[in-house]
């Protein structure tokens, strides 16, 4: 079946990612173009959604008669559907990238603060049987997925106003992950049907994730659990369902009961901080790896995390601090779940000074020190103003030249000294 194309043409010709042939242009401009595979072949991804869907309400319609040959009820469907609206804000804040890049320190000195502390000390003994209970079942510690609730949702105090239909849908339709967005929206929608929660209840973030610890509907799929007996699945009202479900992701992450998440470190003078590899503590150990406190954890695989360089703290983390990364594959996200875990049980958190004197950089910063990288020889890529693997490469190999430790550690000094190099 073909669809008749009614579109202005300045919707279709205005991206820049839209590349068209000659006769296809041809055929845009006479207006008789059918969307037909031979001829969608000739526009990428973003321009096929343009092509194919006038409106917001034509995508949905199509996305209604998909989800009904996935096995979603016509009851489902229309509790779920009928009136959903497309979101700007989804948008605006879906292509939002923050100017300044937040120093690790900053993001630590919030979501471990005194009073996340304290009020995640307070939840603890509220909830105390709840937690002790998650923690014997799942074999992950109390203080960990209370931890993970602080920092996902404060607690519970904000996870989000966002209906997760619509938000999934206005992704789906206009964002930046259509195909990702399209099947969380899916598996949302099973959720529902399964009658876990309702359509009106499935509140959560503008990104999709939902409830007190922000699953997103394919997580929620895989591990949530119902803790408290009542058979559903509840992670927006239900404590034990909550608890239970994130204790369970985290051991179906390949948490390892009885073990430490890390420790904190000192190095020795002679570190090699081009070093990636996973190695067992007695390996550090043997290079002058020492604890700040006590001895190693007796880690097979662990590896060196040194957030803001040589100039900051270091920690050995092994499979659990692997484990949280799965729930957020952020470093500066585990080391805070860790150190408010930490906190939570009553430890001191992370000794080691930071240098808050390092000004942050920002994305046109890093964008300029990859040129900078480029044009010294040091071929990192393209300048998108992400500190990745190749960039971070190519900047221990001129701090090496520079007879500086090569840390990788991005800085505004560097960036003078690349500006200064010739």
């Amino acid at each position: 079946m073909s669809l008749k194309i009614d579109l202005p043409l300045r919707r279709v010709v205005s991206h820049t990612s839209l590349t068209l042939s000659a006769g296809l242009l041809s055929m845009l401009l006479s207006g008789s173009l059918q969307a037909n595979p031979q001829l969608m072949t000739e526009v990428d991804a973003r321009g096929a959604q343009e092509l194919r869907y006038a409106n917001f309400e034509q995508w949905l319609n199509e996305f209604r008669r998909f989800a009904a040959t996935q096995g979603i009820s016509e009851a489902t469907l229309a509790t779920a559907l009928n009136g959903v609206r497309y979101r700007d804000r989804v948008i605006e804040l879906d292509r939002y990238q923050p100017e300044f890049v937040r120093p690790i320190w900053e993001y630590l000195d919030s979501a471990a603060s005194d009073t996340r502390v304290n009020t995640g000390r307070e939840r603890f003994e509220e909830n105390r049987q709840t937690a002790l209970e998650m923690q014997q079942r799942f074999g992950v510690p109390a203080e960990i997925v209370v931890a993970i609730w602080g920092i996902e949702s404060n607690y519970g105090s904000n996870f989000g106003d966002f209906s997760t239909i619509e938000a999934l849908a206005t992704l789906a339709y206009d964002g930046r992950r259509r195909d990702f967005a399209r099947g969380e929206l899916l598996a949302a929608l099973r959720i529902i049907e399964q009658g876990d929660i309702s359509a009106e209840r499935m509140k959560g973030s503008w990104a999709g994730a939902m409830g007190h610890t922000q699953f997103i509907p394919s997580s929620f799929e895989a591990y949530a659990v119902d803790g408290d007996g009542d058979g559903h699945r509840d992670i927006w009202g239900s404590i034990p369902d909550v608890m239970a479900s994130t204790a369970n992701y985290l051991a179906r992450a390949g948490w390892q009961t009885g073990q430490p998440w890390g420790v904190e470190v000192v190095l020795p003078a002679s570190f090699d901080y081009s070093q990636t590899e996973r190695l067992s503590s007695a390996e550090w150990s043997r290079q002058g790896v020492r604890a700040l406190e006590g001895e190693l954890p007796d880690f097979e695989s662990a590896a060196i995390v040194i957030p803001a360089g040589a100039q900051g703290p270091a920690f050995v983390v092994g499979p659990n601090f692997r484990a949280i990364l799965r729930y957020n594959n952020a470093t500066s996200y585990a080391l805070a779940v860790a150190t408010l875990a930490d906190k939570i049980a009553g430890g001191a958190g992370i000794q080691q000074s930071w240098p808050r004197g390092e000004a942050a950089l920002t994305r046109d910063d890093v964008k300029e020190l990859q040129q900078r990288l480029n044009d010294a020889g040091y071929g990192v890529g393209g300048a998108d103003g992400v500190m990745g693997p190749n960039t971070r490469e190519g900047l221990r190999a001129f701090q090496r030249q520079q007879g500086l430790t090569p840390d990788a550690f991005a800085t505004q000094s560097l960036l003078e000294r690349l500006r200064q190099a010739r």
